[in-house]
C-alpha cells in the first residue's frame, strides 16, 4: 500500500491502511510449519498507539511505533500469543496491558502486570480504545481467541481464528515462498478450514453467539497473525469460514 520497510529480523514493516501498519515476520510452528506471525499497530483517532503484539520488538519495528506516536495499549489476543508481551512491555512501560485469562496465567512468572483480562472480566468491560476498535472474546474458542474491527479502515484483525496460508507477505524478505506442506495453503474458502473452526469451537452456542457478532461488523479487510492479509471481501471470507456455525 502506501509504504514498506523490511527489519533486521526480515519482517516485512507495511501501511495497509490509513493508521493501520503490519508487521509481518517468518514464523514456523514446531520449526516445521510455516504459518507466519504477524502484529499489528493502529493510530487511534486520539493519537494514541494500539498495538496487537506477537512478533520480535526488533529496532525497525521499535522505530516504526515511534513513529506512529505514544504506545499506550499493548494486546495479547489468545492463549497462545504472548511470547513478546513482556518486550513490548519493558519498552513501554506507560502502556496498558490486556491479554486473555489464559495467557496472563503463562505469564505470572515474568512478574508483569496485566491491566485487564479477557475471560475474567466482566464481559461488558471496557478498556478506553473503544472509540475506535471493538473487541469479542470467543470463550468457546480452544485458544480463547479475541477479534477486533478497527471502524476507520473497515478491518478485522485477529490471531487464531482464520489463517489464509500460505505466509507469502510473511515469507516474503527470507528467500522462502512459504509454502505450507502436504496440501500447500490453508484459507477460508477450504472443507479442512471449516473443519479446523469447527473442531477448534469447544463450547458449540458460545461460537454461534461469537461468530455472529463478528459476522455482524462491517468490515472489508481482515488481518490475521498467519497468513497473507485479506485485503477485500473480507467479511464474505469470515462467513465462509465459520459456515458451520452460521447454518
Amino acid at each position: 500500500m502506501t509504504s514498506a520497510a523490511k527489519s533486521s529480523t526480515k519482517c516485512a514493516i507495511r501501511e495497509v491502511a490509513k493508521d493501520v501498519w503490519t508487521f509481518s515476520c517468518p514464523f514456523s510452528r514446531f520449526n516445521l510449519f510455516p504459518v507466519g506471525g504477524r502484529s499489528t499497530a493502529i493510530k487511534l483517532s486520539n493519537g494514541d498507539v494500539w498495538v496487537l503484539a506477537s512478533t520480535p520488538l526488533d529496532e525497525a519495528t521499535k522505530s516504526k511505533l515511534g513513529e506512529l506516536g505514544p504506545v499506550k495499549w499493548i494486546v495479547g489476543a489468545d492463549a497462545v500469543h504472548h511470547l513478546f508481551l513482556n518486550d513490548f512491555k519493558k519498552q513501554y512501560p506507560e502502556a496498558k496491558l490486556i491479554a486473555v485469562d489464559e495467557a496472563i496465567g503463562k505469564k505470572k512468572k515474568e512478574g508483569l502486570k496485566f491491566d485487564g483480562a479477557w475471560g475474567a472480566d466482566a464481559p461488558d468491560t471496557k478498556y478506553g480504545f473503544e472509540n475506535d476498535i471493538q473487541h469479542c472474546y470467543f470463550s468457546g474458542f480452544k485458544n480463547k481467541d479475541v477479534a477486533f474491527f478497527h471502524h476507520a479502515s473497515k478491518t478485522m484483525i485477529e490471531a487464531d481464528l482464520l489463517f489464509n496460508l500460505p505466509a507469502r507477505e510473511q515469507y516474503s524478505l527470507t528467500g522462502s515462498s512459504g509454502k505450507f506442506p502436504l496440501f500447500g495453503n490453508l484459507n477460508p474458502y477450504m472443507w479442512v478450514h471449516k473443519k479446523f473452526a469447527w473442531t477448534l469451537g469447544v463450547d458449540k452456542e458460545a461460537m454461534r453467539r461469537d461468530v455472529r457478532t463478528v459476522a455482524g461488523w462491517d468490515f472489508e479487510r481482515i488481518i490475521p497473525c498467519h497468513g497473507d492479509v485479506i485485503e477485500k471481501d473480507g467479511k464474505a471470507a469470515w462467513k465462509e469460514a465459520y459456515k458451520w456455525y452460521l447454518d
